[in-house]
């Protein structure tokens, strides 16, 4: 069983940076797929990006590459979602997930684990 909590968002002006974390229970965490996933109000829970247990394989969905990384640090348990030149659009509440397998799944059905979400806002 592995417990993720996301921290870190808010309410920036569009333009602006957030540092999204998610720290998971449990030791086999260096082992799991991490996934950022998220989800606005009236639409569907969409696919932000995804990275391998080592760190050296990535993923970003094309809405928020060259703006968004995804990274982490197994020794703290924890992955990292780098935001950066935040839109109006990318309001949402942001999910972390978990996987034990070893594919770059974009689809939240592969998933076994999520935490509680974080709220991102962002004004124009």
């Amino acid at each position: 069983q592995v417990q993720l909590v996301e921290s870190g968002g808010g309410l920036v002006q569009a333009g602006a940076s957030l540092r999204l974390s998610c720290v998971a229970s449990g030791r086999t965490f260096s082992s799991y797929t991490m996934g950022w996933f998220r989800q606005a109000p009236g639409k569907g829970r969409e696919f932000v990006a995804a990275i391998s247990w080592s760190g050296r394989r990535t993923a970003h969905a094309n809405s928020v590459k060259g703006r968004f990384t995804i990274s982490r640090e197994n020794a703290k348990n924890t992955v990292y979602l780098q935001m950066d030149n935040l839109k109006p659009e990318d309001a949402a509440v942001y999910y972390c997930a978990a996987d034990p397998g070893s594919v770059l799944f974009t689809d939240q059905s592969s998933y076994a684990y999520w935490g509680q979400g974080t709220q991102v806002t962002v004004s124009s």
